[in-house]
Order: structure tokens, then sequence, then C-alpha cells
């Protein structure tokens, strides 16, 4: 059958995707990109956000007027099983906890525990080793939708590296919900820096690079593991606010000079590592004396780029309850002030890697150039592509920084 996944949300949700699709190709279906050619539509929805809520909706309202069997899972869903039900009744929503066993759902499919062959678009795998999480942040639902933390067992990890190495890819992200207490679920207890450990050792992938953790949880041995040449010279570490009183309100475990210290230790450690964050601007309660606290702690940090978004009241969450809450167009012109800074250190930090020799992934192919991203997680723009393949890993010049994106020369 003719099959389209749709994905919304974080990479989680996309290495899920994945495997889904994977699962599918293994007993004979075929994966189609467009819904219109389709015969069933998969929809893994997000409820990070208002918008991804929206998001969710629209693709949902959109996927059912065409010709095809309608499966939904996902956050939002897993949330608003009963809405989605009520306005459609021939969807079928299966819980995050089965997407896996969408496969069982599906005619003339049955379960399998390999890993097929994949889409040859995909230049770095996203590989989920853990799902859930333990924190409480005020703001956010997602607990609620995927549970406590679960991990993935070493081995299993082990074998969807191998495969995807055996396909010619050269780069995998590990990735989770909650990724930064990966293991303490197992029985044989792990870590995440064990599980690098691990991988370095009995895998001979070229490049592995971790999803978003948070900073209280870059243990000494994860900073020391990071240093081996096959782990990327990256990090995402969300701060979501530089005021300490905003941090205590959102139920964050840190305090806006902790990550401060932090994020300058990394520094000293790894020069050229290139740090992202998320902020959320307009919690309430965020004044502008608060909201000056962050844009201070941002300015003095030297990230390399910078999330930012506005605070999305989440229903069922302590915050949606609290007082205070500010108003959509302050929160537009505080998300403004902030990306215009991120924008700036995002030019800074390519700039001063120009004339830097690093291997990119080629990611995609044109007729005038490629496109990869660096170890440091800068975009590079390749102009000769004559002998450059796709997933390929590629030893570039950067030359020049425009848009956000570096320029450069394959040597």
């Amino acid at each position: 059958m003719k099959i389209a996944v749709l994905t919304l949300g974080c990479r989680t949700n996309q290495a899920e995707s994945a495997r889904i699709e994977e699962m599918l190709q293994a007993v004979g279906h075929q994966i189609v990109s467009s819904t219109g050619e389709a015969e069933i539509c998969i929809i893994n929805t997000c409820s990070v956000t208002a918008k991804a809520d929206y998001q969710s909706r629209q693709l949902i309202s959109r996927t059912l007027k065409v010709n095809a069997q309608v499966f939904v899972t996902g956050c939002y869903s897993e949330l608003n099983a009963g809405i989605i039900t009520d306005k459609n009744s021939t969807v079928k929503v299966v819980p995050n906890k089965d997407k896996d066993h969408i496969i069982n759902m599906i005619p003339h499919a049955t379960a399998c525990d390999i890993l097929p062959s994949v889409a040859r678009h995909r230049r770095r795998p996203v590989i989920k080793v853990q799902d859930g999480c333990n924190n409480e942040c005020s703001y956010c639902i997602i607990q609620k939708a995927r549970g406590k933390s679960s991990s993935v067992v070493p081995d299993k990890v082990l074998q969807e590296i191998d495969k995807y190495h055996a396909l010619g890819f050269e780069e995998i992200v590990l990735s989770g919900i909650h990724l930064g207490i990966y293991g303490r679920d197992l029985k044989n207890q792990c870590t995440l820096a064990k599980l690098l450990e691990i991988i370095l050792k009995q895998t001979s992938i070229k490049r592995i690079r971790l999803s978003s953790i948070e900073v209280n949880e870059l243990t000494p041995q994860l900073l020391d593991i990071l240093s081996d040449n096959r782990i990327c010279k990256h990090l995402h570490l969300p701060m979501q606010s530089g005021d300490d009183y905003i941090l205590g309100l959102m139920n964050r475990s840190y305090t806006s000079s902790e990550y401060r210290i932090s994020i300058e230790n990394i520094l000293k450690r790894f020069n050229n590592i290139g740090i992202g964050t998320d902020v959320i601007v307009g919690f309430p309660g965020e004044r502008d004396d608060n909201f000056n606290k962050t844009l201070h702690l941002i300015d003095n940090l030297r990230i390399s780029y910078l999330h930012v978004f506005p605070y999305s009241s989440r229903p069922g969450t302590p915050a949606a309850l609290m007082p205070h809450h500010v108003p959509e167009s302050l929160k537009k012109s505080r998300a403004k002030r902030l990306r215009e800074i991120g924008n700036i250190k995002k030019e800074a930090f390519i700039r001063n890697n120009i004339g830097l020799e690093h291997d990119i992934v080629i990611e995609t192919l044109g007729d005038a150039m490629a496109k990869g991203t660096t170890s440091n997680y800068i975009r590079v723009h390749v102009s000769d592509n004559s002998v450059l393949k796709p997933g390929s890993l590629v030893r570039v010049r950067l030359t020049g920084a425009r848009d956000g994106n570096a320029s450069g020369i394959a040597l």
C-alpha cells in the first residue's frame, strides 16, 4: 500500500516516524511524500505549544479531505483523543506507547524487528534512545503525554546505529525527551556518558550528535567524553529564562548564575563549540526587569544560536493558572528583541569560523551547490559539488557568511 507519514514537532517525533516508515517498508509498503497519492496517512502530532496544537488540528483536517485512511498519534492526539474522534469517527487514534504497533493495524502487514532500507534523503538519522520526562516544568504538558522516563537498552541502540552505518550514513543524532537522564530506569543502570562510551567502542560511525540536554545534567563524565573527535562539538542547552524569579515559577532546577557558569566552563574547555539555547518570553509574571535580566544574560553569553518562544498557555499545567499573564503584543516585542540578538550572535559565530577547515555531512545536492552541517552546527553551502555525494563526510574550508549560513569550498 502507499503510505504517507506526516510529522510535526521534535526530533524524537522525527525518529519515531522514521522507525514507522522503516517497519512499513520492511513488509512491502511504499512510503510516499504526497497525501494525494496515499492510501493511508499516518500523522505524528505535537502539543508543545498552542501553535503546535493548531498545526496538528490543521494537518488532521487537511488530511481527512483526501481519499485515505487516517491514523493519528503523537502528543496532541494523546491529550485530545476524544476531541479528534468526536469530530471524525473514521480516524484511528494510536497512543504514544503503541506507535510501533501501527504496522499491526494496517492490512497485510506484520510486526518487524529489523531495520530495513531507509529513505536516502535523511542524511543525519535521528535515533530515539529515551522517551518521557521526569521534570515537572510548570509550563509543559509533555510529561502528561509521554509519561516518565523510559530508556532504550544499549544493545538496541548499537543495532540501529550499525544498520544506519551499513547503509552509508556517517552521522547519527541521539534524541530523547529528557536525554540527560538516559539509563536511570534500566535494570542494568547506565548513563548517557556510558552509552556514548559504548557506542565509541563498539561502532565505527564517524559522527555522533546529541540533541537537547539540560545544562545541569552535563556531568563531568559527559564533558570528558565530548572531547572525543567523533562526538560533535555542539550542545543545545535550554535556558528558558535568565531571571531567577521566573526560573522558580517555571520550576526549573538551576539558577541563572549556575547556567552562566556552566556555559563559561564549557567554552573554556571547547573554545569553538556550538552552543544553542531556548528561551521562553512572556511567562506569567514576567515584568520588564525580569525580561531585561534575560536580555542581559543572553547578550553576555557566547552562544551560537537562539530559539525564542513566546509563552504558550497549556491547559492542565500549573502555569496556565498563574496570575499576571503577559499581553500577546508584549510577548511579540520581547521575542523580536531576543531574536535580533540571536541573529547577531549566530552571524558572529559563523564569521569566527571563516578560514577554518571543517568536516561536513553532505545533506542535499542542488544544481549549483551542496549543503551540509559542521560538527559545531554551522550550515554550509559548498559551491563546487561535482565530486560530492549525499551522505558523505567532506572536508571544507569556510569562506564567508550570509543569512545565517556559511559558504565554503571542498578540499
